[in-house]
This record gives C-alpha cells, structure tokens and sequence, in this order.
C-alpha cells in the first residue's frame, strides 16, 4: 500500500530522466559503433570477418528477442528494478568487450559481451518508455517523450560518426570503458525512484517454453545467414542450421497460437494494417545493413579510416533528428500511408546513389554523403505514421503486446539485415576476379585491384534495394488510403 501511495505521488523530475538517457544512448550510441568499427576490430583481435559480423549484429538479435519478455517482466517486477538491471547487464557487457583479448579468447569473450549489451537493450528500453508513462504527464510527458526519442533516434545516427572519432584517436576499447562509466553514473541516477508496476493478471506464467523455441529458430538462421557462405550452403551444418530454424520455428508457433500467457500474441496479425506496417518496420530497419557494408567498403577498397568513414554518415545524424517531427506533421495532413511510402522511396533512393561502386573514390564520396541524408530523412518521413498505423489500429486490450512485437520487430530486422548484408558482402569480396555477368553491364572505373569488393557491396547494397520494395508493397497492399474527416455543418 506504502508503495502504491509513493508510486501514485511521485513526479519524474531530469535526474531521472537523464539517467534513463544515458541507458538508452549506451545502446544505441555507445553499442552500435560496432556498425562502423568492425573492420578495425577484427584486425585488431585477429578474428576472421564472418564472426565480427555476427558480433555486430547479435546484439540487436539479442535486444529483439527479448524485448517483449522483458518489457512484460518489468510490469511484475517493477520497472525501475529492470532499469537497473539493464545498467548491470550494459556495465559487463561493456567491460567484457573492452577486455576482449586477441587470439582463441577472442570470439567467446566479445560473443559474450555482446549479448549482455542486448540484453541491456531488451531490459532499459521498453521499461524506461514504461516509467515515462507512470511519472511524467501532460507536457512533461511530451518533453521527456521527446528527450528519450532524441536519444535513441540521435544515438542511432551519431554512432558510427562517434565510434570513428574514438576508433581512429583513442582506441576502440575506450567506447567501451566509456559505456561502462555512463552506465555506472546512469545506475546510481535513477537509484532511489519509487518502484512503479504495471496492473497484472492473476493467471500469468512465464512464457519459458516460447522464448527458448524463439530464440533457438533465429539464432540458428541468424548463424545459417552469417556463416553458410563459409559452411557451404549445401553442406551438413548448413542444413542442420535450416532444420533447426524450421523446426523451432514450428514448435515455437504450435505453442504459442495455445498459450494464453503467450509473449507473441499471433492474433495481432488478423489486423491487416498492423500486419502491414509491422513488416515494413521489419524490412525498413532491415535496410540498416547498408551501413555495415558501405563503410566496410571504403575503409577496405579505398584505404579510409573508421573516423573518415563516420563523418560521411553526418547527414543522416542531422537529418533523422531535425526531419522526425515532419513525419508527424505529414501523418496528420495525409495519413499513415503516403509518408510510409514516401519514406521508403527516399530511402531506396539513398541505396541506389549507395551502389553506384563502379565510380571514382572521390565521386563516391559524395554520394555516400547525400546518400546517408537522404537515408535519415526517409527514415523520418517513416517512422511516426508507421508506429501510428501500427498502433492506431489495435484495441486498447491489444496496445501493449503490439508494441512491444513492433520494437521487436525493428531490433530483429536491424540484426538479420545487418547479418544478411554483411554475409554477402563478406563472401562475395573474397572471391578473386570480377564477376562475369557484369563485364559489359556496368564499367568500374579506378582501380581494378578491389572489383570483388566493389561487385560484392553492389550487390549486397541490391539486396537492401529489394527489402525497399517488399516494404512498400506491403504498405500498398494492407495501409489503408487517408479519408478525409467530413466537414461539419
């Protein structure tokens, strides 16, 4: 009763809130360096390139499956208790990475590592949005709303920028000692908040059986996607992974379409514009993997540095954090599914400036800077009419299971996208010659030396092209037109 009373009294003030935002940005600034930072990385601790990718993109993989659990968890257990264990699971993560040594060591500690910041991902995220809710109202709501989304969207932009600063003048395990400190000063900020809980249902039990079937039908193809190429496609391994993802996959649905305590709930999918948006948000963030093969390709094929590298991703920082609020105002004056589709059509444009690999280093240069821009300002025009859509749409009893499966569905696509694009990417580059069937077809001028490296991020960069035109198909087909409220009389 004390606790319900501090919990209905209390008020957020800013040491709370930047506290929460300090967690939010050790993930999204401090732990997605590693989309700009690998290459340096897998030199550094002599690791092969195919398991660095899978390093990159675990950690999203990690945060997507496990958002929905531990968002849910938080109401139980109170979401100030999850936040902290959040910092925790950031703080050894982090230092774990830091203290990754070179050599046989390498793989399982940086592995390691790298879940733990996923799961501070998974824990922070969806409990920090959580006590937003319970502590702020009205306009201090809005502002600690837009404080967070700063966070997370400016964090998301600036971290390939920020990981090339650190990477190329300090080191790159200085990210992550700095994540650790940040961490620990975000801890102790939020110590000390009055415990806020969620309403609870008496017949709840924990979803164990889902999340263990989840989780082994996406690592299995995430591994499949990242590491196939190098197993072979058709070999055992290749096929035992395809198994596994096949049949946990299918274990995984047969539980959960009869579990009432189910942490995905598949009857949010006879809503055809939930179903809509919530895939185009899948294949959108999806396309997060031109980021890793891009600035892979100019520091591998044209001799840059992460910190050169980064600077080209500066527009998209700016964009996506000056542009976010247009997408609100272009949701109110047009609906959910113009600026979806506007959206995805600037961000197809940034991959096909992106994929013009057969030009002159310099030439590529400056496309890649418009290129990125313009892949912030899609993203904005994209992400509030479609987190609308998604949400709009569903009842009140249904808002909070779909939201959480849409953020999972960002996280997840993030990761398989940056697996898939950096596996094509990583096995095609390592082929020797140029491929054939474009001698003809397109003339790649310069250097002639790096024509797998470049043939190899043009096509992986092709593959982000068709996620593009999955996403506005499935917005053409389930988001409805924008009616018009009929004047008053």
């Amino acid at each position: 009763m004390q606790n319900s009373t501090a919990q209905q009294s209390y008020r957020g003030n800013d040491r709370l809130l930047y506290g929460i935002i300090l967690g939010v940005l050790a993930f999204w600034l401090f732990a997605q360096t590693t989309l700009n930072i690998n290459v340096g990385m897998a030199k550094d601790l002599g690791m092969e390139q195919n398991m660095m990718n899978i390093a990159v993109s675990i950690t999203s993989l990690f945060s997507g499956i496990f958002i929905v659990v531990l968002g849910g968890l938080a109401d139980r257990i109170g979401r100030v208790k999850m936040i902290q264990i959040g910092f925790i699971f950031s703080i050894i993560g982090s230092a774990l990475v830091a203290v990754t040594p070179s050599g046989a060591l390498a793989t399982p500690v940086l592995m390691t590592g790298r879940i733990f910041q996923g799961l501070s991902g998974a824990a922070l995220m969806p409990a920090s949005l959580a006590l937003v809710k319970a502590y702020w109202d009205g306009a201090a709501r809005q502002r600690a709303v837009s404080l967070w989304s700063i966070g997370s969207w400016g964090g998301s932009g600036f971290c390939a920028l920020f990981g090339g600063l650190v990477a190329s003048n300090l080191g790159w395990r200085y990210i992550f000692w700095t994540t650790v400190v940040i961490s620990i000063i975000g801890f102790l900020m939020v110590k000390g908040t009055p415990e806020s809980k969620g309403e609870t249902k008496g017949d709840y039990k924990f979803d164990l059986a889902g999340v263990i079937t989840f989780m082994l039908s996406i690592i299995g193809l995430q591994i499949l996607l990242s590491k196939g190429s190098s197993f072979g496609w058709t070999s055992g391994i290749s096929l035992g992974l395809f198994a596994a993802f096949m049949i946990f996959g299918f274990i995984f649905y047969k539980l959960e379409s009869k579990n009432s305590s189910a942490f995905v709930d598949f009857k949010l999918f006879k809503n055809s514009t939930y179903t809509g948006a919530t895939i185009s948000n899948f294949l959108l963030n999806a396309t997060a993997g031109i980021l890793i093969v891009s600035l892979s390709l100019v520091q591998l094929g044209a001799g840059l540095t992460s910190q050169e590298s980064g600077l080209l991703t500066l527009g998209y920082a700016i964009a996506i954090v000056s542009f976010i609020r247009v997408g609100e105002k272009l949701l109110q004056k047009f609906g959910a599914r113009k600026p979806m589709i506007w959206g995805s059509l600037i961000v197809g444009l940034s991959i096909i400036l992106l994929m013009q690999t057969q030009v002159m280093t310099d030439t590529y240069k400056i496309l890649a800077m418009v290129s990125y821009t313009l892949f912030g300002l899609g993203l904005a025009f994209y992400a509030t009419p479609s987190t609308d859509a998604a949400l709009s749409n569903l009842p009140e009893d249904q808002a909070g299971a779909g939201a959480g499966i849409y953020k999972m569905a960002s996280s997840l696509g993030a990761a398989l996208g940056v697996a898939v694009s950096a596996a094509i990417f990583t096995a095609l580059s390592g082929t020797t010659g140029s491929f054939e069937w474009m001698d003809g077809l397109i003339s790649f001028v310069g250097r002639q030396d790096n024509l797998a490296l470049r043939q190899g991020a043009m096509i992986a960069l092709g593959v982000n092209l068709l996620m593009v035109v999955l996403a506005i198909i499935s917005i053409v087909l389930t988001v409805p037109d924008y009616k018009k409220p009929a004047p008053q009389h």
